[in-house]
């Protein structure tokens, strides 16, 4: 079999007026991307039936990092002094394999592992599935979306058997008698959704928010419960007492399409509203409004983002909401539902095709020997030759320098140094690794660790799909040519392949290719890519999966009559409250919680390098509230000194009544001495094995004081 050329063409300055996609939030925004790369422009699609022509401020500024100066277009190669020195792609390329392949010689095929992110395409994922399984052998590859969806994706697949973000369009949100959003900030984190937030309550709708802080979009609420960092569960069984109690559930829809309500009832007997309060700091008043809000409401939904799953009870507090969803009847209803409001670009995509350590494309299991079957034949090996399950992300990065440990590691798709708890931990970890190699387009924080670095394109230099938060499949459309000496990392992992004698596997010259075979390795499976098509996808303006034939029309909505479970049946749980892993004590008296800001994405790596987004916000800032800010004596803009049994950092004071009394937040998106990450605690949740982000115990020092401390 002949090996493929490389399919990047020759630089262009040619000016285009592409039809694509945001490189953002996985809201996907379409939009239209117009003129040359230096100076390229974007407008909003208004026929893109998700945005309709709205964007954030991320979105307008996003073609500002395709000509930054700081881009990356020469292999990197780290030097004894630390120094980076360009290399040739053919030495780089060399050095990679033969580091991996030693390691792999000396310590076993799992010596090598790979971290990938929910940025990538899914093509780029499901060939980085392959490329770990087939051409290195290793079971450790997971990827970033482990600290962002895995909490509700094992949720879902626990309570429907299926786990896609939205089981129905976005628009149907619009049409909702009453929301219940529990932990997301949307004007900020995903503000074109907020279109449809005013539609509702235009529409007579009304907004409940679930958020310690008062955040702009609960401002825009009508009822904000403003509860204690960690109390979730006992927030939605206190609700669902109360639903039982003045009898406003759905006792034909569990009867008929539930199991084991008997067992939740009796738990949630044990939530009565004062019980509540006390645990959660909401009044016993509120509670009740909300709960007679949903129970009257004549449709209904309840959705869930990362301030309930970031935490080491994540999967539980899910499943308490979904408890409440189905207590009234919700799934499967018009304009009504549980759904959980998916973060990053691809993070519902990067999901389902085997980037996690526990699956196989189609949302397959890894140890369920059909899955296994079929995957090994459509790659062409034999099922015995494909390695198991593999550790969670953050347990693959603390097994290095264990004798069981990853010795070698490359990373797609993430920046692991900023955007992983107990950062400074982790950090010493990736030291320790015999070879690292990182693919980027900007030397961000993970890449300045690295031994080799590979220069990769960018979203709008590169063709593949993209999942977005409603299960939408779309097509990412190349507007031009990568600059010279970059390549895409599908490019790069066919080359990987062949040079380490497994060539025959991946012999693909463009991305529709991977695709192809992604929809053969998909068929049959959860997530059933089969029946989608490039064509299709821009004929149709997206796909929605499952989607098994070519003349299948997709599915928008899920479950409106049955569930794919054993029984067909949705499942209740039986969920307590349990503490956070971490609370605060005389050391450390207060609650720490983080999140985003309107301005930046994740960790940064891009938004901090658009001058617009910079100047907008800088840094990062601790939000503190006034009568804590008085019992420290700060004031805005005073320096203060935020310590966790982990580490500590020093950022200024934003004075604000927005945040509970005991709770103190900061924004993510900043490395180094202004992570905040380097705070945050690594205990997981024994199911999806998310860290608890969102959750810790913090003291707060002003700077003066602490510096004569020490």
């Amino acid at each position: 079999m002949q090996k493929p050329v490389a399919f990047q063409k020759n630089h262009t300055f040619k000016p285009v007026n592409v039809a694509t996609h945001c490189p953002y939030c996985a809201f996907q925004c379409g939009i239209h991307l117009k003129g040359s790369r230096e100076q390229a422009k974007v407008a909003g699609n208004a026929t893109f039936p998700v945005n309709q022509g709205g964007l954030c401020i991320k979105g307008w500024t996003a073609p500002a990092t395709l000509s930054h100066p700081d881009r990356l277009l020469t292999p990197l190669a780290r030097q004894a002094s630390g120094a980076f020195l360009p290399i040739t792609w053919d030495e780089a390329l060399s050095r990679i394999v033969q580091a991996f392949q030693e390691e792999q010689r000396r310590y076993g095929p799992h010596a090598v592992g790979i971290f990938g992110g929910g940025s990538l395409t899914n093509e780029k994922a499901y060939l980085l599935g392959k490329f770990a399984r087939v051409a290195l052998g290793t079971e450790h590859i997971d990827y970033n979306g482990r600290f962002c969806m895995s909490s509700a994706a094992a949720a879902s697949i626990r309570a429907f058997g299926i786990d896609r973000g939205l089981p129905f369009p976005i628009e149907d949100v619009a049409h909702a008698e009453v929301i219940l959003l529990i932990g997301s900030n949307i004007a900020e984190t995903m503000p074109p959704m907020m279109q449809y937030i005013d539609q509702q309550q235009n529409r007579g709708g009304r907004l409940i928010t679930v958020d310690p802080r008062t955040s702009t979009t609960a401002r825009a609420s009508a009822l904000h419960l403003r509860l204690m960092p960690g109390t979730d569960a006992a927030l939605a069984n206190g609700l669902l007492h109360i639903l039982i109690r003045d009898g406003l559930i759905d006792q034909n829809y569990i009867r008929t399409r539930t199991d084991d309500f008997d067992q939740i009832k009796a738990v949630a007997a044990t939530y009565w509203p004062e019980r509540v309060e006390r645990i959660t700091g909401v009044p016993e008043k509120q509670l009740v409004q909300a709960a007679r809000m949903l129970g009257s409401a004549r449709s209904a939904m309840i959705l869930t983002a990362r301030g309930v799953e970031q935490q080491s009870q994540g999967v539980n507090n899910t499943l308490a909401y979904i408890n409440v969803a189905l207590a009234l009847g919700l799934m499967g209803r018009p304009y009504s539902g549980y759904g959980c409001l998916t973060g990053q670009g691809n993070g519902q995509g990067g999901r389902e095709h085997g980037q996690k350590a526990d699956q196989l494309p189609g949302y397959r299991k890894i140890d369920d020997p059909i899955a296994r079957e079929h995957i090994s034949q459509v790659w062409g090996i034999q099922e015995s030759d494909l390695p198991g399950p593999g550790k969670s992300a953050y347990e693959m990065l603390t097994s290095i320098g264990q004798d069981n440990g990853i010795r070698s590691l490359l990373v797609m798709g993430s920046n692991i140094a900023v955007s992983v708890p107990d950062a400074l931990h982790i950090e010493e970890k990736l030291k320790q690794l015999d070879f690292l190699v990182v693919a980027d387009f900007f030397l961000s924080e993970t890449a300045k660790l690295a031994d080799i670095v590979l220069p990769v394109t960018q979203w709008a230099e590169e063709e593949g799909t993209m999942t977005n938060l409603e299960g939408r499949v779309i097509l990412r459309k190349r507007a031009f040519d990568p600059p010279p000496g970059v390549r895409t990392e599908i490019d790069v992992l066919c080359e990987l392949a062949w040079r380490m004698g497994k060539g025959q596997y991946f012999s693909f010259t463009d991305a529709r290719q991977v695709f192809d075979e992604l929809r053969q390795a998909s068929a049959g499976g959860t997530a059933d890519y089969s029946g989608i098509t490039y064509e299709r996808i821009e004929e149709q303006q997206g796909v929605f999966w499952p989607c098994p034939s070519e003349d299948h029309p997709g599915t928008p909505r899920l479950f409106q009559e049955t569930f794919p479970t054993p029984t067909g049946r949705a499942r209740f749980t039986v969920v307590k409250h349990a503490a956070p892993a971490e609370e605060p004590d005389a050391d450390y008296p207060l609650y720490l919680t983080t999140g985003r800001v309107l301005t930046h994405y994740q960790s940064g790596s891009q938004t901090r390098r658009v001058g617009r987004l910079h100047d907008m916000m800088e840094e990062p800032f601790v939000e503190i509230h006034p009568s804590t800010a008085r019992h420290y004596r700060l004031a805005n803009g005073d320096l203060v000194k935020l310590s966790t049994r982990r580490g500590s950092i020093v950022l200024k004071v934003k004075v604000t009544r927005s945040i509970r009394e005991d709770t103190i937040f900061v924004p993510f998106h900043w490395g180094g001495h202004l992570s905040v990450n380097r705070l945050t605690n690594p205990a997981l949740d024994p199911t999806s094995r998310m860290p608890e982000f969102k959750i810790c115990a913090v003291r707060i020092e002003p700077v003066e004081h602490a510096m004569e401390e020490n």
